[in-house]
């Protein structure tokens, strides 16, 4: 019981640490509009996707057949919903070599630049002293021109999902957190972002990012809700059907 104790004390000081919530969860770039999508093919690349259990700490821990899961439901959903787009949607290649570098590699920078967006931007609070009174203004640089050229897409749709399930340890330690300190500690985090990217000049247009998204995303029910909120606002989608509808 003693060393029991003593985990849920150190997960609760590390819990203390972890930073406020974003607040906001979409912004446009200025000048941007759903006229500049009108006859432009969008590259949708291959999700990331990551799902594991949250340790009594806090800590990540994969899990490889949940993950499978969520990233083949993610897809269906992706697919059955492409009728609701204005613009042709261009499926990411098979390809190897540095081009399938070139696009794993703009992955994770996507994923690198949302997380940033959401921490540093999305949350006022949050905001660095030089993003403060800024506009939303974020790039992926001017080599996302290389993804153009090689699908012949002229913007890039962006969906990266990450959840972790509390454990029974987690649960155990809210309980006690609770009880000992009187304090509110969550279980589980369900991160989503969805962002638009202009491939010509590798400018974030329009973005989705939250860390507080719903669906369980290793059920179709739950994953239908967690595109939904993905894709809420997305310019592109034809008039009268809102993605989350």
């Amino acid at each position: 019981m003693i060393n029991l104790l003593k985990v849920l004390s150190v997960a609760f000081l590390l819990n203390l640490a972890q930073p406020v919530l974003a607040q906001e969860r979409g912004a446009v770039r200025a000048g941007f509009s759903e006229e500049k999508l009108r006859g432009q093919k969008i590259l949708l690349l291959r999700p990331s996707v990551w799902v594991g259990e949250q340790s009594t700490a806090g800590l990540p821990e994969p899990n490889a057949d949940w993950t499978a899961q969520a990233r083949e439901l993610l897809i269906k959903e992706l697919s059955r919903r492409q009728a609701e787009f204005s613009n042709e949607l261009v499926n990411e290649p098979d390809l190897v070599g540095d081009d399938a570098r070139a696009f794993s590699e703009h992955k994770a920078l996507f994923n690198s630049v949302a997380g940033s967006v959401m921490t540093y931007q999305f949350f006022a609070g949050n905001r660095l002293p030089t993003r403060k009174n800024k506009p939303f203004e974020w790039t992926l640089g001017a080599n996302a021109k290389r993804l153009a050229e090689v699908s012949g897409a002229r913007y890039g749709l962006f969906v990266t999902i990450n959840d972790q399930y509390g454990s029974f340890g987690r649960k155990l330690f809210q309980v006690f957190a609770a009880g000992m300190f009187g304090v509110g500690v969550k279980s589980g985090q369900h991160i989503g972002y969805a962002g638009l990217v202009d491939l010509e000049t590798g400018d974030l247009v329009w973005l989705n990012a939250d860390a507080e998204m719903g669906g369980d995303v290793r059920t179709g029910d739950g994953m239908q809700k967690r595109v939904s909120q993905l894709l809420e606002d997305f310019p592109g989608l034809k008039s009268g059907q809102a993605a989350a509808k």
